[in-house]
């Protein structure tokens, strides 16, 4: 009786709870969209004072595009009697692989609406013209900067591209510039000859090769060390990395900066991949485009969520990740750095611009005894980096994951081994289940007690174990 009563209680509870957090959220949500509207100008006039630009602010500057027949692409602002047209190709376009989250983003209250407007109607009439239509051109909808940034025709593009203001100018964050190499900060631990075997390591979002080098390089056994030369890389536009101000941040370019750098920089033509979260989309890009050369698949939270039928694979991803709700706190910061732009750049402006300050102040707080690692790779990057990747490669590829996992496991026969925390907020754990289910050969291990972080820090010493026994077991098959 007592337990039945308590059931009920727990439930009563959990629907008070879920209402309270729906209703919060849509208070601070639509206090944030306004807040982002807000934001979006006064950077616009800061950047103009400061950098001597006018920019139209990507969230809400929109145009209509046409394809003529020569290829080019045609493009008129709204509201603008005159289009310019633009010497830029559909093809070229469709390469860069540009998530349309970058520029369609609706406000919260949109968004409730639309979901009201499905639960009320059940059917959808369609009504066919009967009339003739005249031929018409195709016509796609794009952002008129992306196009500009795509054609390198932006003001901004240098050789050397200078920093913005509110960038951080330190000469960590901008050593990448005074070399002549354009390729990504590398280290790397083992046989300095060459090695029998390479792992190249890939961190997550908004991190840095520290994750894996300040962990796992000191706690690998003599013996790994002896066999595998371990590479590290810091993936552009985070940590020592380049981080260009024209660049897009596309899937490509961050999938030839790591071949550039870490394939053809070392020589290497056979090895092993240990990813984390965002880094497991781009170790599935390059074992796609390296069948041979991939050994071992090791994946970390893979960030995969199966589109279902008729959603827009970027726009579902997105919502996935970024749910708008303000409970639990990860979906909150998650939501708050996926839709808003300027709110991000702000927080950017704050953390990472001054990140010099929060070491400082780290170091006497705590006495200098705690390794600030995470929170290097965590505020050292730009805006302009962190908004477009987690745009263009989290949730711009959703809608190429299916395809690559098929290949995967249809023509690759490397072993793949999925890890995934048990208390992981980030990434939801059915993700790696999903991986599964589309590679029934990869094996998945859930690690209780251990969120999207501590999987590795923490457990070191275990984790560089199981990580032996996956490329011996590897390199005996």
């Amino acid at each position: 009786m007592e337990f039945s009563v308590m059931c009920k209680t727990r439930h009563v509870l959990t629907l008070i709870g879920s209402a309270l957090n729906i209703v919060l959220s849509f208070i601070v949500f639509c206090f944030l969209d306004m807040l982002d509207f807000v934001l979006c100008f006064v950077y616009k006039v800061l950047d103009f004072c400061i950098e001597s630009e006018w920019k139209n602010p990507s969230s809400g500057s929109y145009s209509a595009a046409t394809l003529d027949g020569s290829g080019k692409i045609i493009v008129s602002e709204q509201g603008e009697t005159e289009s310019e047209v633009v010497y830029l190709t559909s093809a070229k376009f469709q390469l860069e692989e540009i998530s349309d989250t970058l520029y369609s983003r609706p406000s919260f209250v949109t968004e409730v609406s639309n979901q009201l407007k499905k639960l009320t109607f059940d059917t959808i009439t369609i009504t066919k013209s009967t009339e003739k239509k005249k031929p018409t051109r195709s016509t796609i909808t794009i952002n008129s900067t992306i196009v500009k940034l795509l054609q390198g025709r932006m003001i901004g593009q240098y050789l050397y591209p200078i920093t913005r203001w509110s960038d951080c100018d330190c000469q960590f964050c901008n050593s990448w510039t005074c070399s002549t190499k354009r390729t990504l900060f590398v280290k790397s631990d083992g046989p300095k000859d060459q090695a029998k075997e390479d792992v190249v390591f890939i961190h997550g979002f908004v991190s840095s090769s520290a994750f894996w080098t300040e962990t796992l390089f000191p706690n690998f056994s003599s013996k790994a060390k002896s066999i595998y030369r371990l590479l590290a890389v810091d993936l552009l536009g985070f940590g020592r990395s380049p981080k260009p101000n024209d660049s897009l941040y596309t899937l490509r370019e961050h999938v030839d900066m790591i071949e550039k750098s870490v394939l053809e920089g070392y020589g290497v033509r056979s090895f092993h991949i240990v990813a984390h979260s965002l880094g497991c989309i781009l170790a599935l890009a390059i074992a796609v485009k390296h069948p041979e050369s991939v050994k071992s698949l090791t994946l970390l939270a893979p960030p995969y969520y199966p589109v279902p039928k008729g959603e827009s694979a970027t726009q579902y991803v997105m919502r996935r990740v970024a749910p708008r709700r303000v409970w639990p706190p990860m979906a909150f910061c998650a939501s708050v750095g996926g839709w808003y732009q300027y709110i991000a750049r702000t927080v950017s402006l704050v953390l990472c611009k001054n990140h010099r300050l929060w070491d400082f102040l780290i170091k006497i707080i705590t006495g200098n005894r705690v390794r600030t690692f995470l929170l290097e790779g965590f505020i050292r990057h730009t805006h302009i980096a962190s908004w477009h990747t987690l745009h263009n490669v989290i949730f711009g590829t959703s809608g190429k994951l299916d395809r690559y996992l098929d290949i995967i496991r249809d023509r690759l026969s490397c072993d793949v081994t999925v890890f995934h925390g048990e208390d992981d907020e980030v990434i939801p754990l059915e993700c790696s289940y999903n991986v599964q289910r589309r590679i029934p050969r990869a094996r998945v291990k859930v690690v209780e007690n251990k969120d999207h972080i501590t999987i590795v820090v923490g457990r070191q010493k275990e984790f560089t174990r199981e990580l032996e026994e996956i490329w011996k077991k590897s390199t005996k098959n």
